[in-house]
């Protein structure tokens, strides 16, 4: 027999639960927090909640998986020092970005110069590879590139490549209601399910990128008034199973990656192959490329084990480690147990909706372990 409303409730952490109407995606996606899209992040209510509850004031927070940096964000916002590792080089550079310190009036002054100089752009035709030749009309990757030229011009160089990411995104052959994961490019008019129309691919980047160069700069300054200046967030480049730290910190708060679910480098690829970055995507733990066959749950069990081990040899005596996670393989205990981890609680949330097309309701944890 199914539970009833009351029995489901009685399990859940209602200060960890928000339902739709009082947590909208504008408030979820606040200030930089939504300065570049990024699919699988977990949302800053929740980890403002768990930093409260279990960071001492002014403490240190470690993210081994910081991913697009809500934690190393929040815990700004929450007048804490953080440190995230993460293994993606776009990751780290939109992280940096995020958490930098800013002149506003210097960084306004870069960003407004860059969005005048894009009618006058000097676009021209390049030799691309295969990705961007399919999924980018020859004028919008063409205008991509100058824009990345114009972009090493200024002070505020990676705030404008992250613009640039941004752009690329929404410059894709994709269909307007499936940019989050598109499964291929579309080269003519076709039925648009967000739009309730008829519309055509994308053929010019310039209107995306003179929005969002706007729009980053209101982010970056709203998130200036409201971050702890006494407080820094420091991004490692690096496989979290073997980063070094050279701090000690005083709890962890993250959200791994789960098995056979998403290529955190191929969704952004657009920026791997306009900024030249370098790509790690073989160290990837639990890539969706590696499938969910028994050696490659294997393999994941083994990563996420030796990168919490490695977190929790840098924590200070009895630190929390807070991991959020929707484990219905069960998959953690064993995890937990493997990297020297004693399970204290499971707090159980109702997650009602998750942006992009796919969202959906479900349920996850957060569980509350210490060295053992």
């Amino acid at each position: 027999m199914a539970v009833t409303q009351d029995e489901l409730y009685a399990t859940l952490d209602l200060e960890l639960s928000w339902s739709e109407r009082a947590l909208p995606e504008h408030v979820r996606t606040k200030h930089v927090h939504r300065l570049h899209p990024y699919h699988g992040k977990f949302i800053p209510q929740l980890v403002e909640v768990l930093l409260d509850r279990y960071l001492p004031a002014g403490g240190h927070v470690l993210d081994p998986f910081a991913g697009s940096g809500t934690t190393l964000v929040q815990a700004l916002e929450s007048g804490l020092d953080a440190t995230g590792a993460e293994l993606a080089a776009f990751n780290c550079l939109l992280m940096r970005v995020k958490t930098a310190r800013y002149d506003v009036d210097a960084l306004g002054a870069d960003l407004r110069d860059a969005s005048a100089r894009l009618g006058s752009l000097p676009v021209k035709r390049r030799t691309v590879g295969s990705y961007l030749r399919e999924w980018y009309a020859p004028r919008a990757a063409a205008e991509l590139f100058a824009f990345g030229d114009l972009a090493g011009e200024y002070e505020h160089a990676d705030v404008l490549r992250v613009i640039l990411s941004r752009a690329a995104r929404s410059a894709r052959r994709a269909a307007h209601f499936d940019l989050e994961a598109p499964g291929v490019p579309q080269t003519g008019e076709y039925w648009c399910h967000k739009h309730r129309r008829v519309c055509r691919p994308v053929e010019s980047a310039l209107g995306f990128l003179r929005r969002y160069t706007l729009d980053t700069l209101a982010r970056i300054e709203a998130f200036a008034e409201v971050r702890d200046t006494e407080h820094e967030a420091h991004v490692l480049h690096g496989d979290a199973r073997t980063v070094e730290y050279a701090d000690t910190f005083d709890g962890v708060v993250t959200s791994p990656p789960y098995p056979g679910l998403i290529d955190y480098h191929e969704q952004h690829r657009y920026a791997y192959e306009l900024l030249g970055l370098d790509d790690r995507r073989e160290l990837e733990l639990g890539a969706a490329e590696a499938g969910t066959s028994r050696a490659a749950i294997e393999a994941y069990r083994d990563g996420i084990a030796a990168a919490l081990a490695n977190a929790a040899s840098a924590l200070d005596a009895g630190a929390p480690v807070l991991i959020v996670v929707n484990d219905r393989r069960g998959l953690y205990p064993e995890i937990l147990d493997r990297a020297g981890l004693r399970l204290e609680r499971r707090l159980r949330r109702h997650v009602n909706r998750r942006t992009g097309r796919r969202a959906g309701e479900y349920f996850e944890d957060v569980l509350v372990a210490r060295p053992a």
